[in-house]
């Protein structure tokens, strides 16, 4: 259901893309020209890639661009065999309705095997006449070099958090729903610049009530609010290991949290203490990383918590 909000409300044109201005000037140039070399989009997940490449799409082709586009998700295809079969057959035919060129849009391409990739820089390097290739990663290092360097690589970043506030506020209006201010700082502040995160977190709060508020952002999506984090670390600081460790079991009930997702959130929120100095926080933030390496090789989350919990206390009470 979500990706039909996030389909809903994505811009149909490249000039209507929010918080990638350098990227969009050169979008833009290319969709007045109706051409445009082989592209590569880099960078995190919803920042506008996906849309970037269908918006352009539909600026060169019209609405009826998807005939003349092939879409593909590189991580469920990513085999030799895919490559040679379905890629090159879509690229050796010719466009359609009059066009000069056909699109094959490969997203998550750096989950694409070497062999892959390898068979793919041949077929871009033979079709480059009447097939362009945009290509999308969240790390462009992942890409082999002959595939960057027959690309333009466009590098997109995390959205601002007032394009991702402007945003929420317009889909919030554009679906009738009543969104209190804290509420919307609440999403801007989970989704780090994911506005795709952003608008799904406002969908599932929207489903329980029309009116949302800021508590509901939080419970609904798995994260704790900023309050309880620090009422965590000040409980570690001033009322011992039992204390705090109760207040962790709250947390983790309360929101739904999984260790890993405790451990990254806690880290975000380290750095907003004003009660924590300089050295305490460099201190606990090796500690987090440790923990956090424990948790991803298998060990187990209520240990590694107590443990996290125990040795906070202890930093700080020193």
């Amino acid at each position: 259901m979500s990706e039909l909000w996030v389909e809903k409300h994505r811009p149909r044109s490249v000039s209507q893309i929010r918080g990638q201005s350098s990227a969009v000037e050169r979008l833009v140039v290319y969709a007045a020209n109706i051409d445009f070399p082989h592209l590569l989009f880099a960078g995190p997940p919803g920042t506008g890639k996906t849309t970037a490449a269908m918006a352009l799409a539909r600026d060169v082709f019209g609405e009826g661009f998807r005939e003349n586009m092939l879409e593909m998700n590189a991580s469920d295809e990513r085999k030799l065999e895919s490559i040679r079969t379905k890629v090159k057959q879509f690229a050796r035919t010719a466009p359609l309705h009059g066009a000069d060129f056909k699109i094959i849009f490969l997203d998550e391409a750096d989950a694409l095997t070497n062999d892959a990739q390898g068979a793919l820089r041949r077929i871009m390097e033979k079709y480059a006449e009447t097939c362009r290739f945009i290509l999308s990663c969240n790390y462009s290092s992942k890409i082999i070099e002959p595939i960057q360097s027959r690309c333009a690589v466009f590098r997109f970043r995390p959205l601002p958090d007032d394009d991702v506030k402007q945003q929420i506020e317009h889909v919030a209006k554009e679906e009738g729903v009543e969104l209190d201010d804290d509420a919307c700082i609440a999403i801007v502040d989970i989704s780090r610049g994911d506005l795709r995160k952003a608008i799904t977190a406002l969908q599932v709060a929207a489903a329980l009530n029309p009116h949302v508020s800021r508590a509901m952002i939080y419970e609904t999506n798995a994260t704790a609010p900023p309050e309880a984090l620090q009422a965590y670390l000040l409980a570690c600081r001033e009322d011992g290991f039992h204390a705090a460790r109760r207040r962790l079991r709250e947390l983790l009930d309360k929101f739904g949290l999984a260790g890993t997702d405790m451990v990254n959130q806690l880290h975000r929120e380290l750095y907003n203490s004003e009660f924590l100095s300089e050295a305490a926080k460099l201190d606990l933030t090796e500690l987090m990383a440790e923990i956090d390496f424990r948790l991803v090789e298998g060990g187990g989350e209520d240990l590694q918590l107590d443990a996290m919990t125990a040795r906070i206390c202890q930093a700080l009470s020193n």
